[in-house]
């Protein structure tokens, strides 16, 4: 009898993971997913697997804790209006949007299995700290995370790739879900031409209008096609370094200092030396040119398949 597995797909990156493993999953299992309340890209995404529905996710990067507080006993609410019980398993793809579904799938008996972010290296991501506890199996991306949570290596959930990778010449500057606003004012600063612009929830327009010359988007769900063209990557920390290693492209990873809830800068050093990526944490023109020159040497290494090893342990073993 096949599995009915729901996943948890918090947006961005975790969105990332979900997607991974939902190929993996895909037609040996009966797939249901929770995206949060307004992500439509995700839903978009997801669909073609199984039944999306939405929940409300308590804490966005700036959310302050008053307001997270409420909304966290808002997402305990609705959680506990969902008919876990139909579920063979429960899977966190992680973030604070799947500690309140997966603590009610456990009251009503439902394993459950947690995912941790690949980006930590120094400490556990909070959700993967407090659902383990709850999980019958934790899914690690790296050795390294065996020291911080009791799990199994899977290795890095990837998503397949979709097309060739190509290299049309540009550079491709992404923002992730939220953007980053102060790398995109840099880059606006400097001489290049050739940008592919994704600026996520940050105002495309000024970009627009001081250099028309570019390709500007907020998001698409054919980003994979972007990232597969790119000559080099220029990103904040987050999923879309992963999605490069498929596609064998170079990567530049530049920290955001306005986000400081997520992985540290040890976390980020650590996997872009993982994964052979430059680092850069002083966001000036002269740091970005350099590090895009030296990105274009870097060697792309090659990982094992996490999200089809995590797949296997699902269907075989939970």
């Amino acid at each position: 009898m096949r599995k009915n597995v729901l996943i948890l797909a918090a947006g961005g990156g975790h969105t990332g993971y979900a997607y991974a493993l939902a190929e993996e999953l895909h037609r040996k299992a009966s797939l249901s997913f929770l995206v949060p309340h307004g992500d439509s890209l995700s839903a978009k995404r997801l669909n073609k697997f199984g039944q999306v529905k939405f929940l409300l996710k308590a804490r966005e990067p700036k959310t302050p804790n008053h307001v997270f507080v409420v909304r966290f006993v808002k997402a305990f609410l609705e959680s506990f209006k969902l008919d876990f019980r139909q579920f063979d398993v429960v899977v966190s793809a992680g973030s604070n949007f799947c500690i309140p579904p997966v603590i009610v799938a456990w009251i009503r008996g439902v394993p459950i299995v947690n995912i941790e972010s690949p980006a930590r290296f120094v400490k556990p991501s909070k959700s993967a700290r407090v659902l383990q506890h709850f999980s019958k199996l934790t899914a690690l991306h790296w050795e390294e995370q065996t020291n911080l949570l009791k799990g199994v290596v899977v290795g890095p959930i990837l998503p397949k790739p979709k097309v060739e990778p190509g290299n049309k010449g540009y550079i491709l500057v992404s923002g992730g879900t939220y953007g980053h606003k102060r790398l995109f004012d840099t880059m606006a600063e400097s001489s290049l031409h050739n940008i592919v612009l994704q600026t996520g929830k940050v105002n495309p327009t000024p970009y627009i209008t001081s250099h028309p010359e570019w390709t500007v988007l907020t998001v698409t769900e054919r980003f994979h096609e972007i990232i597969a063209n790119a000559e080099v990557i220029v990103t904040q920390f987050g999923f879309t370094v992963l999605e490069a290693l498929i596609y064998k492209k170079p990567v530049v990873v530049v920290l955001n200092p306005e986000w400081t809830r997520g992985a540290s800068a040890e976390d980020a050093k650590q996997l872009a030396k993982k994964i052979k990526a430059v680092i850069v944490s002083e966001i000036t023109v002269e740091t970005l040119l350099k590090a895009i020159q030296e990105a274009r040497k870097q060697e792309i290494p090659v990982f094992k398949n996490g999200a089809k090893n995590l797949a296997n342990l699902i269907l075989k073993s939970i």
